[in-house]
């Protein structure tokens, strides 16, 4: 298999879908069996991220690689053990699955696909065929991280929350030693990593749909606040000067 050199000569056999997971045995098989059915040829990680029930043994009984990590470190925290496994393992791609029913594999051929000219390929909820809805503060939190992400890519990142997204060669490197695990760090924070290193981030439609079980980590306004946080420390980060120039893909 090829080097962490770029994002071209992507080999369909070296897909390696990771799906963190934290209590979610009411929807981990289903999502396992839905993403097996429309890809057969990936692999599927899932990282039980300290979870109580019988996530991890329900996913290995599914036909997963499980790794269970011994108590909760976050998605971030997670997800740093899923690229970690996907470098030793010499994987070319890597997308990121939520474990709650809420991404749909349908969308897994484009956000694969499209890392033939991206390091990353971030999954956005909202474009014009999209009936998701995020209001109030937080989807103004949302438009104005957006603005800053965007900006410092040098083009669009419409969703920057998303965890629907793939991740290449030279995505998998980086984040398998330099992955925040704050909250929304695997989102936010990576995002602004991989535009301070040059990756180029491209970003495709797709369907989300409401978790199927289980709920969520942190409540609505938690997140607004965070993200009102995120976006005053991303602009400041943009307007240093000296930042590291954007890369080619390849």
């Amino acid at each position: 298999m090829a080097d962490d050199t770029g994002a071209s000569g992507l080999q369909p056999d070296g897909v390696l879908v990771a799906i963190p997971a934290w209590n979610e045995e009411g929807s981990i098989v289903d999502v396992i069996a839905k993403v097996r059915e429309r890809r057969p040829d990936v692999d599927i990680l899932v990282v039980s991220d300290g979870s109580t029930d019988r996530t991890a043994e329900l996913a290995e009984a599914a036909g997963a690689t499980v790794v269970a990590l011994p108590f909760n470190v976050g998605v971030g925290g997670a997800m740093r053990t899923a690229f970690l496994y996907a470098r030793r393992h010499a994987y070319a791609a890597l997308v990121q699955v939520d474990a709650d029913g809420q991404h749909d594999p349908v969308d897994l051929d484009q956000l694969i696909d499209g890392l033939q000219n991206a390091d990353i390929v971030v999954g956005t909820r909202f474009h014009p065929n999209s009936t998701y809805f995020v209001g109030g503060p937080r989807r103004w939190a949302m438009v104005m991280l957006s603005k800053a992400l965007s900006r410092m890519n040098r083009g669009t990142i419409s969703d920057p929350t998303s965890g629907f997204r793939s991740a290449g060669r030279r995505a998998i490197a980086l984040f398998a030693v330099d992955y925040p695990a704050d909250y929304l760090g695997d989102t936010v924070g990576s995002l602004a990593i991989a535009t301070r290193r040059g990756l180029v981030i491209h970003e495709a439609p797709v369907t989300m749909y409401f978790r199927q079980a289980g709920r969520p980590s942190k409540n609505a306004l938690w997140s607004a606040l965070y993200l009102g946080r995120a976006t005053l420390a991303i602009i400041a980060t943009s307007l240093k000067k000296g930042a590291t120039p954007r890369g080619d893909a390849a």
